[in-house]
């Protein structure tokens, strides 16, 4: 036999935050050597963190890179750690890591498959590396070389693919496998979505299988620049089985994985298999190290186990948690905020906020325990109270009615708050309101009526819980919390500068109709660990309204657009899919045949108008996380113009009703 441990470290790391980066790499050094690793991968761009954008152009940060790599050397003896940094080449700045061995760099292997689509613009910064190119480059630690290298140090020969490079069909593992590598590292800065971690999964299986190898899978962790959610879930796979998991979406700061493979069975197999052709000329491309890498001792491996809700048939519930959670805990401690001011309305999406909150100090402390929650958000007092009022020192709810607020909303706000265990705060914003439309018709010199002037009649009274809901979010020194879904940010379906208010949009990722669901699985089960919160039946027992017009007109706002699982369909088909509205029209016959052709026609054509006409909300839409991969936010995601034709031709070949029904 010829044990090797390996090992990977998911990272908790912040965009140029130099000192805490650097000792987030030196702890995950330290920690390794003392489980007896021999080679350690950490994440992409661990040096910087991934989510430094445009500041990558800058020759200052680069070279707090190199300060970064240099100040970690020493604590690399007797072992091999590969540090991702960005590197100046010939006026262009390449995605490398830097691989140090027994307190040297030996090389710079640069990616060569940049990541482009959806909130990656990596193009915009890096250039890609060709194949099979070799070259010296000048750095500040001397000359290195660099490119599409391989190492042999002591017999063990190290390969590398940075993040998307194993996403694409053209894989750099397949060139490593030819030339007989050993373990291949794979640093990736690799964002949260739903069911990505499968995807994961089986490249890294598949790498180690069809390239004869030990594989090594890291990540970020956390909410590490803002939007971005990473999961870590460090996996080490060999001839192609899984021997090492690391646990996802947890608050811990740095997680690493070990495993023992051997290096002498991998050889043995790849040399019985017919198809494997080795490249016999000597290798331009291997980069030679006499170091001795130390060998591990014979153990036996430990089961890899997922997490127990993984496990679960409802794992997108407990992701969404678990990732939205994760990442106002990192928000909030990264912002040096003092807490969140959420403004409680009684509804779904302001639920879903402030149970997140409670559930975020929930699966925190479980985690970290108090003391660890404590240090890590060091501007709230924790200590000596009870969990309710620990939510309470983290969480302000305000409550403000206005001309349509009814009493069930009122009191499901009060009963919801009272559960979690939120500071609590009615207002009335009734007068406000009312001084706004006395101005508005002395200014006029008309009355603004609900007959004429609908939409600015309840525009206004969303408007006015604004100032207040700052007011509290400043005095109290909180992150004041929007409550817009993905659905409404799609149509238009809420008032700028009033429920679009806030600082932190957590919703914005997620469409209402799985809002709903989550909001039932909370009231009856919850997240593995924390348990359900039957008082969300006051919530989810109530239909959707925004309670803007007055209450005899019985609003809702599925009546306001149409039913939130067609919305959430042609979102799907339409920005999704980029199909055309009568593509779209097809699709849903099948999916809604209760419906009929005409009314889905009108779904439809509301869906494309609105969609058209408020390109101009969603750019000012605060910050959102990204849960899944279709993302609305058109800073990171979707790009749409601000002003277009409106679909006007497309949605003229619709069927249409012989009388129109009134707008909406």
């Amino acid at each position: 036999m010829n044990l090797i441990t390996l090992a990977g470290a998911a990272l908790n790391l912040t965009p140029m935050d130099w000192a805490g980066n650097t000792r987030a790499i030196l702890t995950a050094i330290r920690e390794a050597r003392s489980r007896g690793a021999a080679v350690l991968c950490l994440p992409e761009l661990c040096t910087s963190g991934y989510g430094c954008e445009d500041a990558f152009g800058g020759s200052d940060l680069r070279r707090r890179c190199w300060d970064v790599v240099e100040a970690v050397l020493a604590e690399s003896r007797g072992m091999a750690v590969c540090i991702g940094l960005p590197v100046l080449h010939r006026n262009g700045v390449f995605n490398c890591v830097a691989l140090v061995v027994d307190g040297q760099i030996r090389g710079l292997v640069a990616k060569q498959h940049l990541a482009g689509e959806g909130l990656h613009y990596e193009p915009r910064w890096f250039k890609p590396w060709p194949q099979g190119v070799r070259a010296m480059a000048e750095t500040p630690l001397g000359p290195l070389p660099i490119g599409d290298l391989m190492f042999d140090i002591g017999g063990v020969r190290i390969g590398f693919e940075i993040c998307e490079d194993a996403w694409v069909a053209q894989r750099p593992g397949a060139a490593l496998a030819s030339r007989a590598v050993d373990v291949i590292l794979n640093p990736s800065a690799s964002h949260f979505a739903f069911g990505k971690v499968d995807v994961r999964e089986r490249f890294v299986l598949e790498g180690s299988r069809a390239f004869g190898s030990a594989y090594v899978y890291t990540n970020l962790l956390g909410n590490e620049a803002g939007r971005a959610i990473y999961d870590g879930g460090v996996m080490i796979a060999s001839r192609g089985e899984l021997v090492a998991r690391g646990p996802r979406l947890t608050t811990g700061d740095m997680l690493l994985t070990t495993a023992v493979v051997d290096l002498d069975r991998q050889r043995t197999e790849q040399a019985r298999t017919a198809s494997f052709q080795p490249e016999v000329r000597d290798d331009p491309l291997c980069v030679q190290v006499s170091v001795q890498l130390p060998a591990a001792p014979a153990m036996v491996q430990a089961p890899v186990c997922l997490a127990q809700w993984e496990h679960s048939a409802e794992v997108r519930l407990e992701e969404f948690t678990r990732a939205v959670s994760l990442g106002l805990f990192d928000y909030l401690r990264k912002s040096a905020s003092r807490g969140f001011v959420v403004s409680l309305s009684g509804g779904a999406d302001s639920a879903g906020i402030t149970v997140l909150v409670r559930t975020m100090l929930a699966l925190a402390e479980a985690e970290l325990g108090l003391a660890g929650v404590q240090q890590r958000l060091a501007r709230a007092n924790l200590h000596g109270q009870t969990f309710q009022q620990r939510v309470g020192s983290l969480l302000t709810t305000v409550y403000q009615s206005a001309e349509g607020s009814t009493d069930a909303s009122r009191t499901a706000a009060a009963r919801l708050a009272a559960a979690v265990g939120a500071r609590h705060i009615e207002l009335d914003i009734s007068p406000i309101a009312a001084q706004y439309v006395r101005m508005g018709t002395e200014a006029l010199g008309r009355p603004l009526t609900w007959a004429s002037d609908d939409l600015a009649l309840q525009n206004i009274q969303a408007r006015a819980r604004g100032p207040a809901a700052w007011l509290l979010a400043n005095v109290l020194g909180s992150l004041l919390l929007a409550t817009s879904n993905r659905s409404e940010a799609a149509v238009g379906y809420a008032t700028m500068d009033g429920d679009t208010c806030g600082g932190l949009s957590p919703l914005a990722g997620i469409d209402k109709a799985f809002l709903l669901r989550w909001l039932r699985w909370m009231e009856h089960h919850g997240p593995e660990g924390v348990g359900p919160l039957p008082e969300l039946a006051e919530i989810t027992k109530r239909t959707p309204t925004p309670e803007l017009r007055p209450p005899e007109a019985q609003q809702t706002s599925e009546g306001d657009l149409m039913p939130y699982e067609v919305l959430e369909r042609i979102e799907e088909l339409a920005i999704g899919g980029k199909q055309s509205p009568a593509e779209v029209l097809a699709s849903l016959r099948a999916a809604f045949p209760q419906a009929g052709t005409v009314q889905l026609s009108d779904w439809i054509r509301r869906f494309f108008t609105l969609w058209s006409r408020n390109q101009w909300k969603r750019e000012r839409y605060a910050p959102s996380f990204h849960v899944d991969d279709h993302s609305l936010d058109p800073k990171t995601w979707c790009r749409f113009p601000i002003l277009s034709g409106g679909y006007a031709a497309e949605l003229a070949e619709l069927p249409h009703r012989t009388h129109q029904p009134g707008a909406h």
